[in-house]
């Protein structure tokens, strides 16, 4: 077992109730493009998902230095009540994405999305930072290294 370790960073799976909405918001507002877009169903997701009768649309986004999220909208399940999503909660609460000009994605950004405050500098003066909700009711961090 001395290969177990692991090789690198694959992507971030984020379920979706409304797939035009995010893929909107991550391509035209961030700038992602779309990798891979899938409908599954079938043995092998119901298998891997633990579920039945998956039906499932599957959409890879690549940011411009290669990192992936994946977008899944799941047609076949009931809706569930928003994830209330707290930042101080247990488990995944927010990304952080690298910008080059983190004042320009700022101003263009805020006249759509919350922004909980201006861009700041961190304490160290390593890096300029605020937080916004996207879609999803997402926290999402945008850093700019100074």
């Amino acid at each position: 077992m001395r290969n177990h370790k692991i090789k690198g960073f694959r992507h971030v799976g984020i379920t979706v109730q409304n797939l035009n909405k995010s893929l909107n918001f991550f391509t035209k507002d961030l700038g992602f493009k779309i990798h891979k877009k899938m409908y599954e169903k079938g043995h092998y997701i119901n298998n891997m998902l633990n579920l039945k009768d998956v039906k499932v649309t599957t959409v890879k986004l690549k940011a411009p230095d290669g990192a992936l999220i994946e977008l899944l909208k799941f047609h076949n399940f009931p809706h569930k009540k928003k994830w209330a999503n707290k930042i101080f909660y247990t488990g995944p609460t927010h990304f952080a994405l690298s910008v080059k000009n983190l004042e320009a994605s700022y101003k263009k950004l805020k006249k759509k999305y919350k922004f909980n405050a201006k861009p700041q500098f961190s304490p160290d003066g390593y890096a300029k930072v605020t937080f916004f909700k996207g879609p999803e009711n997402l926290h999402i961090e945008l850093v700019e290294v100074l």
